[in-house]
Order: structure tokens, then sequence, then C-alpha cells
């Protein structure tokens, strides 16, 4: 099989351990760009350092010369800043529309062909404005999101039952955000529903620590964000498109009936092969959980409606 090229955008620490599990796979070349070229090109000189001891035998570059990303096969958004003391939710969207578009415009130039994974937040409107400004079929434009919030609830669920995460199966879907839904009727512990082994508030606590599962993060780490983690996810979603998995997974990307939601991007189940984002699997969920599901696409759309004024300020 032919080597893959990903560029991975943003060397930050999700950019940077996404690169270094990407080598470490060694089945791509690996681009890793940053407005600081510098630090892109001393993170991929340090993980090219590490293939004698590790075997790999890929090539990996950095810089920010996107002339370096030309004709990639997949590209990762993860650049844009965090949330600071004091900003406003509007300031940090606008902030974050400006740098997603830019990279948005040079994948659009140098990538053509490439399957995008949007990472930057606020997630689901960053992936939105990356779909309006490649104008790429929906297909090849999705945000990474419910691979790992569906992490972080198994990750609970196992904690909480003292059994092998392997053995728990979830999805969480909707927004990547406080409204999120894990759904649990489809929750099962080696094949038997968690409903019948945990009682309902024990639930309900994992549930509402999954959706603060970020924040939890940030306020113990004090200076940044979760990486581990979120870098693992994106290339769970990446090993599906080149390996052509066919894995279902929960991925945003834009629903157009699905699930009565229309135009929003959004968590749901996705099949994922060599073409990205395949087809979108429509579960039959409990009432309360539709209802939820349709709640955190209308929150979607409030952000997407201002993602569209963006879009018209600095076209």
């Amino acid at each position: 099989m032919a080597k893959f090229k990903i560029t991975v955008v943003g060397a930050g620490m999700v950019g940077g351990t996404l690169a270094q599990r990407l080598a470490e796979r060694n089945f791509a070349d690996i681009v890793l760009i940053d407005i600081v070229g510098d630090l892109a090109c001393g993170k991929a000189l340090d993980i090219a350092q590490t293939a004698p001891i590790y075997g790999y035998d890929i090539n990996i570059i950095g810089g920010d010369n996107w002339e370096l990303t030309k004709d990639s096969d997949i590209v990762v958004i993860t650049s844009g800043v965090p949330r600071k003391p004091g900003m406003t939710r509007e300031e940090l969207l606008e902030i974050n529309f400006k740098i997603v578009k830019d990279v948005s415009e040079k994948t659009k130039r140098y990538c053509p062909n490439s399957v995008v994974i949007v990472v930057s937040n606020p997630l689901d409107a960053m992936t939105y404005t990356a779909y309006k400004v490649l104008g790429f079929p929906k297909n090849r434009v999705m945000g990474m999101a419910g691979v790992l919030d569906t992490a972080r609830f198994r990750t609970f669920l196992a904690q909480e039952l003292q059994v092998s995460p392997k053995d728990i199966f979830a999805f969480v879907l909707g927004s990547h955000g406080d409204t999120m839904v894990p759904i649990l009727s489809y929750t099962t512990v080696n094949g038997v529903p968690v409903e019948k082994i945990l009682p309902k508030d024990k639930l309900e606590r994992l549930v509402e620590r999954t959706r603060k599962g970020g924040a939890e993060i940030v306020e113990l780490l004090k200076t940044g964000s979760a990486y581990y983690a979120p870098s693992a996810a994106v290339l769970d979603m990446i090993d599906a498109i080149v390996f052509d998995r066919k894995r279902i997974l929960p991925v945003c990307v834009i629903c157009e009936g699905e699930y009565g939601i229309n135009g929003v991007f959004v968590g749901v189940p996705v099949l994922m092969g060599k073409n990205g984002a395949e087809k979108i699997y429509e579960f039959q969920l409990k009432e309360e959980e539709l209802s939820a599901l349709r709640k955190s696409s209308e929150i979607v759309k409030k952000l997407q409606d201002e993602v569209d004024v963006l879009l018209k300020k600095y076209a």
C-alpha cells in the first residue's frame, strides 16, 4: 500500500501528540504546519529522531510553508486558541473562525482532494466553518468530538464498574459541549444493558461528568487542556479512513434529514471508510434521547447562524 500523506495543522499539544502517534503507526508521511514555523520544525525534528529507536521509516517535516502540504490525503485542523479568562464565547468564536477560515482556504488550494478532520473549538461551529469555506463534498469534512466524548464516558463507566473499558460499548452523540447526549439505550457492558447494572442516579452522575470531561482536565492542568485522548480519538478516525475499516463511529457531520435534523453539523453514528464519512446510521432512539439530540442540534444551529454572519463580515 502506498503511503498516505497527512497534514496536521497546529503544532500545539494536540497537533504535536497526534503527529507522534501517527509516526509510531508508520503508515503515512506527516507534515506538521504551524504559524510559528520553528515550533513545527522543532517538534517534527524531535519525532524524526525517534525513528531509529521505534523503528518507523516515514518522513516527517514541519514548518509554516503550505507548499509542504501539497496533495495531502488527510488534513487535520487543530489550530485555534483556548478560551481565556474574561473572554466571551462570541469573542472566542470570532477569533477561531478567522483561524479556521484561513486554514480552510489554504487547504482548498493545496490539498483539494483531501479528507478534512476539524478539532478546533467550538468544534461543531468550526466544522461548519470549514465546510462552508472548503466547498468539499459532505463526506470529506467532519469534526472529531464523539469519539473523544464516548471514550470519556466508557472510561468513567469502566472505573465505576471496575471492569475493562474494552467491554464497554457506548455512543455519545450531539454537540461537543454541555448538550452532548450519551445514548444509554445503546450502552452495554459486554452485551448487558448498563441501565440494568447501574442505578439511574449513578448513571446521571457519570453522564454529567462526561459532559464536563474537558473542563475537569482543564481545571486540573491549570495551564492547558486535554491532548492525549483527543489526539488518540483523531487517530482512531484516521485509521478507519486509511485502512477502509468500515467502522461505525460517532462523528460530527452535516445532517440532511437524519434524526429530523437539517443542515446542522452534529455528532451522529457514521460509517467511516476510505471515502471519509460514508454514511449516517439512523438508529432507533428512545423518545427522550431523540428529543435531546434535536435540542443539541438547535444549540449548534444558533452558532452556525453566527458563523454565517462572520462569513459575510470577512468575505
